[in-house]
């Protein structure tokens, strides 16, 4: 794979023990250095129209003043740095770089994959939350289309936490479909079934809620029987991967139980799906704060575009699982 990434972002200093900190991304690079055909690619910083394009020009006025005048806490859990504003740039420049290289083309062995931090699923449009500053993959998802080179975007979230601020910021609109699986309950409490979109943005979004201890047959069955046919039939031109791996079962602030396999397999979905509509794919990192399992997920999606089957999950999904598939069907008549 090609992999977005810049030194920028690791000067987002958040504190010897915050969960985001530059660390994750020294492991994901540590983690790589033992698999072949990798590359890193530095994309340019995103704009602050770009960042505006999506997020209120008196926020980014705001924050952008607060990282400069020191950081601090913006709220108990969003800490910022002095630096945080050049690495929130450089983290929406390198997911606007990897959509860039998939509208181009470039897949299979090259496919992009944004690496920076700090993440961004939570930034809503005039705010900062959950560890996130600007929303990485609306800014790529934005810029696309302002571009030209895409009139539909989908962007399917594994992260463990539902990407509220994705979801807010195109609620409304019905050129971006946003799909989340996310643990019920969790960080920040949205991503209910019943959110679907409003307006134009009717049924663009879909919100598979699962409950604590989810694993990868539930993981798959969702993807399989809900998400890939929910994109299919909206027919992006660009597809875009918020990946979390926090969902992972040896994840230090989750319930659920994804193994490093679980991903190879979505990524493998993933992969399919892109091809069967003919979008371009590309990854924007997300969260993950078990270092091993953070790296080993990363490496795993990288295998499975190496040429690496991805092996089926043993067993079936829980018995809880199924009624959220048979809604969310029901909901989006699939």
């Amino acid at each position: 794979m090609r992999f977005g990434y810049s030194e920028t972002c690791l000067d987002h200093d958040t504190g010897d023990r915050h969960p985001e900190n530059p660390d994750r991304l020294r492991a994901i690079r540590e983690g790589l250095k033992r698999k072949h055909g990798i590359e890193y690619v530095e994309g340019d910083p995103a704009s602050r129209e770009a960042v505006a394009a999506v997020h209120d020009d008196d926020y980014v006025d705001e924050v952008e003043s607060f990282c400069e005048s020191g950081g601090g806490n913006w709220d108990p859990d969003t800490v910022a740095s002095d630096g945080t504003w050049a690495a929130a740039l450089a983290a929406a420049g390198q997911a606007e770089w990897a959509a860039e290289q998939a509208l181009a083309g470039e897949g299979g062995r090259n496919t992009p994959f944004a690496l920076g931090r700090p993440p961004g699923h939570h930034a809503v449009e005039d705010d900062a939350m959950g560890f996130c500053f600007v929303n990485n993959a609306a800014v790529a998802a934005q810029s696309a289309i302002d571009a030209g080179d895409a009139e539909r975007v989908a962007i399917f979230d594994w992260d463990v936490h539902h990407g509220n601020g994705t979801q807010d910021i195109f609620y409304e609109r019905g050129d971006v479909f946003y799909a989340s699986i996310h643990e019920e309950g969790l960080y920040p409490g949205t991503g209910d079934a019943a959110e679907t979109g409003r307006g134009d943005g009717a049924d663009t979004t879909l919100n598979a809620s699962l409950g604590a201890g989810a694993g990868d047959a539930d993981y798959l069955a969702v993807v399989e029987r809900t998400v890939n046919p929910a994109i299919e039939r909206f027919d992006p031109d660009l597809l875009l991967v918020s990946a979390g791996f926090d969902a992972h079962r040896h994840d230090p602030i989750s319930r659920m139980r994804v193994s490093t396999e679980g991903y190879a397999l979505m990524t493998d979905r993933m992969r399919a799906l892109a091809e069967r509509t003919g979008a371009g794919l590309a990854f924007v990192l997300e969260g993950g704060y078990g270092l091993d399992t953070l790296s080993a997920g990363v490496a795993v999606v990288h295998e499975t575009f190496d040429g690496r089957p991805p092996i089926d999950p043993d067993g079936e999904p829980a018995d809880a699982t199924e009624p959220v598939i048979e809604d969310l069907r029901s909901r989006f008549d699939l």
